[in-house]
């Protein structure tokens, strides 16, 4: 778990400081988006996580033993902060050693592209978005949020979620203060993934 949770933290940086900070200077916009292998920028030039490298055209760095700063700087960018735009990002340093797993890194991505699948299918005519504040692929459809987080600190592994803006009374489906949430290993594949959403679709109507 612990393996889990300083990987998900190095990529939550790598997301924020690396990918969606110098994005959004020349972009005006933060939203990142699953890729295969990884999850990338969604405008200008592309770059991206791919498994434990960052890349940006020919260039690949290892994440491993790296900093944010130094990360960027490789790739030919400047790492930034968010503060100016979100209140809540995180607090990774620009300047901290990140520690990345490779099979705690898959886990995670397998996490974000199976909710990225489940999401074009519940919804085809949305884009999915990573969003590097909290840091999980979701859509909104009719006052609902539909989502995977990673984990957190109240849920250390990923999970999928249903968040009704008006949230129902808890019962046997809607089970946390903000909608209902599964656990990504109670969701075997992509297909349990989409029926979850849309039970939750179903009860929120």
């Amino acid at each position: 778990m612990e393996t889990l949770a300083s990987t998900r933290r190095a990529l939550h940086g790598v997301a924020e400081l690396v990918l969606a900070g110098p994005q959004h200077l020349v972009g005006d916009t933060v939203r990142l988006r699953v890729v295969p292998g990884g999850f990338a920028t969604t405008v200008s030039e592309d770059v991206r996580l791919d498994g434990t490298t960052v890349q940006r055209g020919g260039v690949r760095v290892q994440v491993d033993g790296a900093t944010p700063r130094a990360l960027a700087e490789s790739l030919g960018l400047t790492a930034r902060r968010l503060d100016d735009v979100y209140p809540d990002g995180t607090d990774v340093g620009l300047d901290e050693s990140l520690q990345v797993d490779e099979a705690a890194a898959a886990t995670l991505i397998a996490a974000w592209s199976a909710g990225d699948e489940a999401l074009r299918r519940l919804e085809p005519g949305q884009v999915p978005v990573l969003w590097p504040e909290h840091f999980d692929v979701a859509i909104s459809v009719d006052e609902v949020n539909y989502g995977v987080s990673p984990g957190d600190a109240d849920t250390p592994t990923p999970y999928a979620y249903v968040g009704p803006w008006t949230v129902p009374p808890h019962d046997d489906f809607w089970d946390r203060p903000f909608g209902a949430a599964r656990l990504i290993s109670d969701l075997p594949d992509v297909d349990s993934v989409l029926a979850f959403f849309d039970e939750g679709r179903r009860r929120a109507r």
